[in-house]
Protein backbone atom coordinates (compact mmCIF):
# COMPACT_ATOMS: atom_id res chain seq x y z
CA UNK A 1 0.00 0.00 0.00
CA UNK A 2 2.76 2.74 0.91
CA UNK A 3 4.65 1.74 -2.74
CA UNK A 4 1.50 2.39 -4.28
CA UNK A 5 0.92 5.68 -2.57
CA UNK A 6 3.90 6.74 -3.28
CA UNK A 7 3.91 5.70 -7.20
CA UNK A 8 0.46 7.33 -7.03
CA UNK A 9 2.55 10.92 -5.73
CA UNK A 10 4.80 10.61 -8.44
CA UNK A 11 4.58 12.95 -10.98
CA UNK A 12 6.36 12.50 -14.43
CA UNK A 13 9.10 14.72 -15.44
CA UNK A 14 9.43 15.78 -19.25
CA UNK A 15 12.15 16.62 -20.88
CA UNK A 16 13.70 20.11 -21.63
CA UNK A 17 12.57 19.45 -25.46
CA UNK A 18 8.95 18.67 -24.53
CA UNK A 19 8.65 21.48 -22.00
CA UNK A 20 10.22 24.05 -25.00
CA UNK A 21 7.25 22.39 -27.46
CA UNK A 22 4.40 23.18 -25.17
CA UNK A 23 5.62 26.29 -24.06
CA UNK A 24 5.75 27.25 -27.64
CA UNK A 25 2.57 25.97 -28.47
CA UNK A 26 0.67 28.10 -25.83
CA UNK A 27 3.35 31.48 -26.67
CA UNK A 28 2.67 30.70 -30.45
CA UNK A 29 -1.39 30.63 -29.83
CA UNK A 30 -0.93 33.87 -27.96
CA UNK A 31 1.11 35.28 -30.50
CA UNK A 32 -1.43 34.37 -33.26
CA UNK A 33 -4.26 35.65 -31.78
CA UNK A 34 -2.50 39.15 -30.86
CA UNK A 35 -1.88 39.55 -34.67
CA UNK A 36 -5.40 38.28 -35.42
CA UNK A 37 -7.02 40.62 -32.92
CA UNK A 38 -4.43 43.98 -34.93
CA UNK A 39 -5.52 42.52 -38.34
CA UNK A 40 -1.77 41.79 -39.48
CA UNK A 41 -0.74 39.48 -42.03
CA UNK A 42 2.06 37.40 -41.89
CA UNK A 43 3.37 39.52 -44.78
CA UNK A 44 3.05 42.64 -42.96
CA UNK A 45 4.93 40.76 -39.31
CA UNK A 46 7.72 40.33 -41.80
CA UNK A 47 8.19 43.84 -42.83
CA UNK A 48 7.85 44.77 -39.28
CA UNK A 49 10.15 42.31 -37.67
CA UNK A 50 12.52 41.17 -40.27
CA UNK A 51 11.46 37.75 -39.53
CA UNK A 52 11.51 35.50 -42.39
CA UNK A 53 7.64 34.75 -43.01
CA UNK A 54 8.64 30.67 -42.53
CA UNK A 55 9.65 31.42 -39.02
CA UNK A 56 7.17 33.08 -37.98
CA UNK A 57 4.76 30.81 -39.08
CA UNK A 58 6.45 27.68 -37.05
CA UNK A 59 6.47 30.15 -33.78
CA UNK A 60 2.55 30.56 -34.29
CA UNK A 61 2.07 26.95 -35.19
CA UNK A 62 4.63 25.69 -32.28
CA UNK A 63 6.65 24.18 -34.69
CA UNK A 64 9.98 23.74 -32.92
CA UNK A 65 11.56 21.46 -35.40
CA UNK A 66 11.48 23.97 -38.32
CA UNK A 67 12.84 26.42 -35.63
CA UNK A 68 16.90 27.29 -34.70
CA UNK A 69 18.54 26.60 -31.93
CA UNK A 70 16.55 27.25 -28.96
CA UNK A 71 18.31 30.57 -27.51
CA UNK A 72 17.76 32.21 -31.04
CA UNK A 73 14.13 31.05 -30.89
CA UNK A 74 13.51 32.82 -27.61
CA UNK A 75 15.73 35.79 -29.76
CA UNK A 76 12.81 35.39 -32.57
CA UNK A 77 9.56 35.45 -29.87
CA UNK A 78 11.10 38.58 -27.95
CA UNK A 79 10.82 40.44 -31.70
CA UNK A 80 7.71 39.34 -32.41
CA UNK A 81 5.87 39.94 -29.13
CA UNK A 82 7.62 43.33 -28.87
CA UNK A 83 6.15 44.54 -32.52
CA UNK A 84 2.72 43.33 -31.31
CA UNK A 85 2.99 45.37 -28.19
CA UNK A 86 3.84 42.91 -25.60
CA UNK A 87 6.90 43.03 -23.31
CA UNK A 88 9.06 40.93 -26.02
CA UNK A 89 11.87 40.12 -23.20
CA UNK A 90 9.65 38.73 -20.23
CA UNK A 91 7.71 37.13 -22.87
CA UNK A 92 10.02 35.45 -24.32
CA UNK A 93 11.62 34.22 -21.31
CA UNK A 94 8.48 31.85 -20.45
CA UNK A 95 10.15 30.11 -23.34
CA UNK A 96 12.93 27.57 -21.42
CA UNK A 97 16.28 27.81 -22.28
CA UNK A 98 19.16 25.41 -20.49
CA UNK A 99 21.67 27.10 -18.72
CA UNK A 100 24.09 25.43 -21.42
CA UNK A 101 22.79 26.69 -24.17
CA UNK A 102 23.17 30.24 -23.05
CA UNK A 103 26.63 29.48 -22.05
CA UNK A 104 27.45 27.74 -25.43
CA UNK A 105 25.51 30.75 -27.15
CA UNK A 106 28.02 33.12 -25.40
CA UNK A 107 31.07 30.89 -25.38
CA UNK A 108 30.71 30.76 -29.29
CA UNK A 109 30.07 34.33 -29.87
CA UNK A 110 33.38 35.33 -27.07
CA UNK A 111 35.30 32.61 -29.56
CA UNK A 112 34.29 34.27 -32.84
CA UNK A 113 35.45 37.62 -31.80
CA UNK A 114 38.64 36.51 -30.40
CA UNK A 115 39.21 34.63 -33.63
CA UNK A 116 39.14 38.20 -35.56
CA UNK A 117 41.76 39.75 -33.75
CA UNK A 118 44.70 37.55 -35.61
CA UNK A 119 43.64 38.25 -39.19
CA UNK A 120 40.11 39.46 -39.73
CA UNK A 121 40.45 42.31 -37.75
CA UNK A 122 43.68 43.17 -39.30
CA UNK A 123 41.62 43.43 -42.70
CA UNK A 124 38.72 44.87 -41.42
CA UNK A 125 41.57 47.89 -40.30
CA UNK A 126 43.14 47.76 -43.68
CA UNK A 127 39.54 47.73 -45.72
CA UNK A 128 38.36 50.84 -43.43
CA UNK A 129 41.51 52.40 -44.09
CA UNK A 130 41.15 51.46 -48.62
CA UNK A 131 37.71 52.75 -48.04
CA UNK A 132 38.76 56.02 -46.39
CA UNK A 133 41.12 57.06 -49.14
CA UNK A 134 38.89 56.23 -51.55
CA UNK A 135 36.30 58.50 -50.16
CA UNK A 136 39.07 61.48 -49.85
CA UNK A 137 40.35 61.02 -53.18
CA UNK A 138 36.77 61.08 -54.44
CA UNK A 139 35.90 64.08 -52.86
CA UNK A 140 39.01 65.75 -54.26
CA UNK A 141 38.37 64.60 -57.94
CA UNK A 142 34.69 65.80 -57.53
CA UNK A 143 36.27 69.31 -56.06
CA UNK A 144 38.61 69.37 -58.81
CA UNK A 145 35.81 68.60 -62.27
CA UNK A 146 33.74 71.41 -60.03
CA UNK A 147 36.39 73.97 -60.53
CA UNK A 148 37.48 72.74 -64.08
CA UNK A 149 33.79 72.76 -64.83
CA UNK A 150 33.09 76.59 -63.03
CA UNK A 151 36.83 77.88 -64.87
CA UNK A 152 35.21 76.55 -68.43
CA UNK A 153 31.51 78.21 -68.10
CA UNK A 154 31.56 81.49 -70.08
CA UNK A 155 31.44 84.48 -67.99
CA UNK A 156 28.09 85.78 -68.60
CA UNK A 157 29.26 89.58 -70.06
CA UNK A 158 30.71 87.16 -72.49
CA UNK A 159 27.26 85.30 -73.03
CA UNK A 160 25.52 88.79 -73.58
CA UNK A 161 27.84 89.93 -76.04
CA UNK A 162 25.83 89.17 -79.81
CA UNK A 163 28.86 89.67 -81.76
CA UNK A 164 30.26 86.11 -80.93
CA UNK A 165 27.25 84.28 -82.70
CA UNK A 166 26.93 87.20 -85.34
CA UNK A 167 29.63 87.37 -87.37
CA UNK A 168 28.74 90.91 -89.11
CA UNK A 169 27.06 93.53 -87.65
CA UNK A 170 25.40 96.80 -88.84
CA UNK A 171 26.20 100.23 -87.36
CA UNK A 172 24.43 103.50 -87.96
CA UNK A 173 25.04 106.78 -87.05
CA UNK A 174 22.11 109.27 -86.79
CA UNK A 175 23.01 112.93 -85.87
CA UNK A 176 19.60 114.66 -84.42
CA UNK A 177 19.00 117.65 -85.68
CA UNK A 178 19.18 120.95 -83.30
CA UNK A 179 15.50 121.90 -84.54
CA UNK A 180 14.17 119.17 -82.06
CA UNK A 181 11.46 120.20 -79.75
CA UNK A 182 13.38 118.18 -76.56
CA UNK A 183 17.00 120.21 -78.00
CA UNK A 184 15.73 123.32 -77.91
CA UNK A 185 14.08 123.08 -74.13
CA UNK A 186 17.41 121.56 -72.76
CA UNK A 187 20.84 120.05 -74.46
CA UNK A 188 20.01 116.58 -73.66
CA UNK A 189 19.55 113.67 -76.11
CA UNK A 190 16.67 110.51 -74.79
CA UNK A 191 15.67 107.43 -76.50
CA UNK A 192 12.91 105.21 -75.40
CA UNK A 193 13.37 101.64 -76.19
CA UNK A 194 10.30 98.92 -75.88
CA UNK A 195 10.99 95.59 -76.43
CA UNK A 196 8.95 93.34 -79.06
CA UNK A 197 10.56 90.25 -78.01
CA UNK A 198 13.32 89.65 -75.45
CA UNK A 199 16.40 90.56 -76.41
CA UNK A 200 19.94 91.25 -75.47
CA UNK A 201 20.84 95.42 -75.02
CA UNK A 202 23.61 97.52 -74.66
CA UNK A 203 23.49 101.04 -73.97
CA UNK A 204 26.44 103.52 -73.88
CA UNK A 205 25.48 107.42 -72.82
CA UNK A 206 28.41 109.70 -73.35
CA UNK A 207 30.96 106.98 -73.42
CA UNK A 208 29.62 105.55 -70.21
CA UNK A 209 27.67 102.14 -70.09
CA UNK A 210 24.41 102.25 -68.56
CA UNK A 211 22.66 99.13 -69.33
CA UNK A 212 24.24 95.94 -70.56
CA UNK A 213 21.65 92.82 -70.43
CA UNK A 214 18.49 91.04 -71.91
CA UNK A 215 15.70 92.55 -71.42
CA UNK A 216 12.36 90.63 -71.78
CA UNK A 217 9.70 91.67 -73.95
CA UNK A 218 6.87 94.08 -73.10
CA UNK A 219 10.00 96.20 -71.48
CA UNK A 220 10.21 99.70 -71.91
CA UNK A 221 12.83 101.84 -70.64
CA UNK A 222 14.48 105.30 -71.11
CA UNK A 223 18.07 107.06 -71.25
CA UNK A 224 19.65 110.15 -71.65
CA UNK A 225 23.05 111.72 -72.49
CA UNK A 226 24.22 115.07 -73.27
CA UNK A 227 26.42 114.30 -77.10
CA UNK A 228 25.75 110.59 -77.92
CA UNK A 229 23.78 107.78 -76.96
CA UNK A 230 24.70 104.24 -78.92
CA UNK A 231 22.04 101.03 -78.65
CA UNK A 232 23.27 97.54 -79.62
CA UNK A 233 21.36 94.64 -79.60
CA UNK A 234 21.21 91.60 -81.11
CA UNK A 235 17.59 91.25 -82.19
CA UNK A 236 16.96 94.10 -84.26
CA UNK A 237 13.48 93.44 -85.25
CA UNK A 238 12.51 92.92 -81.58
CA UNK A 239 13.18 96.66 -80.37
CA UNK A 240 11.50 99.66 -80.82
CA UNK A 241 13.45 102.50 -80.53
CA UNK A 242 11.98 106.04 -80.25
CA UNK A 243 14.35 109.67 -80.28
CA UNK A 244 13.21 112.54 -77.95
CA UNK A 245 9.95 111.33 -77.60
CA UNK A 246 9.46 110.56 -81.66
CA UNK A 247 7.33 107.70 -82.98
CA UNK A 248 9.18 104.70 -82.24
CA UNK A 249 10.63 102.82 -84.89
CA UNK A 250 11.91 98.93 -85.77
CA UNK A 251 16.16 98.83 -85.14
CA UNK A 252 16.02 96.54 -88.19
CA UNK A 253 15.35 93.12 -89.13
CA UNK A 254 14.88 90.43 -86.48
CA UNK A 255 17.51 88.52 -85.56
CA UNK A 256 20.25 90.51 -86.26
CA UNK A 257 22.76 92.37 -84.90
CA UNK A 258 22.14 96.37 -84.95
CA UNK A 259 24.20 99.32 -83.69
CA UNK A 260 22.59 102.90 -83.68
CA UNK A 261 24.31 105.92 -82.21
CA UNK A 262 22.46 109.13 -81.68
CA UNK A 263 24.47 112.64 -81.87
CA UNK A 264 23.47 115.67 -81.32
CA UNK A 265 24.76 118.27 -84.36
CA UNK A 266 27.26 120.33 -83.50
CA UNK A 267 26.90 124.34 -84.14
CA UNK A 268 23.45 124.62 -82.05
Amino acid sequence: MKWLKRKAHEQPTLSLEQQQTEKLAEIGAQLWASRQERGFSLEEMVALTKIPRRLLQAIEEGNLDNLPEPIYTQGLIRQFADVLGFNGTEFSSNFPVAAQQVKHHFTENTRSMGQLRPIHLYLLYIFVIVCSVSGLSQLLNNAVLKADYNQNQPHPETVLQPELTQPQKSTVVRPVSDTLTSLKDNRSLQIGVTLKASSWIRVVADGKTEFEGILPEGTHRIWKAQEQLTVKTDNAGGVLMSVNQQEAKQMGEPGKVEEIKIAAQPGS
